[in-house]
């Protein structure tokens, strides 16, 4: 009977054809590895061993080992997720998941930077093209990080002499269809500046390494974080450019159903959380300023 350590290889490899983005695929390996490490440890091996006790008894390890809620509730979604596929496969007959309940999370308020955070943050970067770059197309479009690692050269129209407008094609990936965002001049220049020192390779993805490789996911985060601390931003991360998109435009009076399409959010509820942390103008304009 195959193992739980040979059927985690397996999985990662069903969450990649299944074009799970590169961030979950790797979260969702981790959490697994975490839990087969912990039943194996109990002296199972094998998932036909592995009970909701069992489950449980992880859980509650890791609650006494520190971890947040928030946390844990991803591990529940990675543990299901899993468990489904054993099941799918069947590697088990009973899911021992499914009953697996998630903890009450009380809703934390998006963190959005003020003019001067992300004025320090553009500030300290400017001399990096790439990271400057970066800043503004997170800034100036609200996309994701995995989003901004995924574009390629050919997915960046700048504006032309015929006065056609610039914008940035969003590949679609992990069941989100494509989606085209404007790209306005504060971005445009960014992205121009980048690519006269972007270093010569044959990969099309727009922002890559001095050797040429793809810039990865968890490099351009910790790279953010690194000028976050240069620039004095406090408590702040990657997706904190993205809430500050949303509560800018909102605030400047842009519609809120054209907001919750351009970021891509699958429910306009979504978006429309960010209308209590924002005060809006009286009548309403679909223009978008630049940050």
């Amino acid at each position: 009977m195959v193992t739980l350590a040979e059927i985690h290889k397996e999985f990662t490899g069903f969450l990649e054809k299944e074009d799970r983005a590169q961030a979950t695929i790797l979260a969702y390996g981790t959490d697994i590895k975490q839990l087969i490490d912990f039943v194996v440890g109990q002296g199972k091996p094998k998932p036909q061993q592995i009970t909701y006790e069992d489950l449980q008894a992880f859980l509650e390890s890791l609650e006494s080992g520190g971890y947040t809620k928030k946390s844990i509730s991803r591990k529940i979604n990675s543990i299901r997720t899993f468990f489904r596929f054993l099941k799918s496969r069947n590697y088990i007959s009973e899911d021992p998941a499914s009953r697996l309940t998630h903890p009450k999370l009380e809703a934390q308020p998006p963190r959005i930077l003020s003019e001067m955070e992300y004025r320090s943050l553009r500030d300290v970067c400017r001399e990096d093209k790439r990271m400057y770059a970066i800043v503004e197309l997170l800034l100036q479009t609200g996309i994701r990080i995995g989003e901004l690692r995924e574009i390629r050269l050919q997915n960046v129209k700048f504006t032309n002499n015929n006065e056609e407008k610039g914008a940035l094609t969003i590949r679609s990936s992990h069941r989100r269809p494509e989606r085209v965002v404007p790209l306005n001049q504060a971005a445009q220049r960014a992205i121009k500046d980048y690519l006269t020192v972007r270093p010569k390779t044959d990969s099309e993805i727009l922002f890559v390494t001095k050797p040429g490789n793809p810039f990865l996911i968890r490099n351009i985060r910790a790279s953010l974080n690194r000028y976050f601390g240069r620039a004095g931003v406090k408590d702040s991360t990657v997706n904190d450019l993205r809430h500050t998109f949303v509560a800018h435009h909102l605030e400047q009076g842009a519609d809120v159903a054209y907001i919750s399409k351009l970021v891509g959010h699958k429910r306009l509820t979504s978006t429309e959380r960010y209308l209590e942390y924002v005060e809006r103008p009286e009548e309403e304009t679909r223009e978008l300023e630049e940050l």
